[in-house]
């Protein structure tokens, strides 16, 4: 009997150092893509790279501890699709990660909203996720910031799967952000 809960001790261990190792649902996972300064385009859903230029990749638990400080960065969720869990007090702003260029419609859209949410401020930190990391829509919408001169962007590569695996507070997002007015997602 001994053994077994000595076994079990270690494989709960084992699976600790590999729940670090990887991240919160796969957030440190590398499936050797490399960075590039180019927006993706679809399909969105693939793996990504570990990091992006320009901006700082974000774990679950750093973003935790940034939540929670008096700078806080401004949480968006770029994710597409009907309304869904978020993380708690996020904006939804579907689309923000699609398109072809940085000279398109999307990116003047970008521009005005990030002016608007930031107040002007191209130091306010910025944090974009999506569903997990193998979503570029975060991605594209990081490399759009930095292209506007950003320069406290964040990317949350595990996005909601790593904050909900990492038991911290979900909200609903049932509205898209419209750029009318923050509207934040249901606590």
């Amino acid at each position: 009997m001994k053994a077994l809960s000595t076994l079990a001790a270690a494989l709960f261990v084992f699976a600790a150092a590999q729940t670090q190792a990887q991240g919160w649902a796969e957030e440190q996972r590398d499936w050797g893509v490399a960075p590039s300064s180019a927006l993706r385009r679809a399909p969105y859903s693939a793996p990504t790279p570990t990091t992006i230029p320009g901006a700082r990749t974000v774990r679950t638990a750093e973003l935790g501890e940034l939540t929670r400080r008096s700078d806080a960065p401004l949480l968006v969720d770029v994710a597409s699709g009907e309304g869904h869990t978020t993380l708690a007090g996020a904006l939804w702003w579907p689309g923000a990660g699609r398109g072809s260029s940085f000279i398109d419609l999307v990116q003047g859209e970008i521009a005005t909203r990030l002016q608007q949410l930031s107040g002007g401020r191209k130091d306010r930190p910025i944090a974009f996720f999506c569903v997990n990391s193998r979503c570029w829509l975060s991605y594209n919408a990081g490399l759009r910031a930095v292209a506007l001169g950003y320069t406290r962007v964040l990317w949350y590569r595990g996005g909601v799967e790593a904050w909900r695996a990492a038991g911290l507070p979900l909200g609903r997002a049932r509205e898209p952000w419209t750029g009318a007015g923050a509207l934040p997602a249901e606590r």
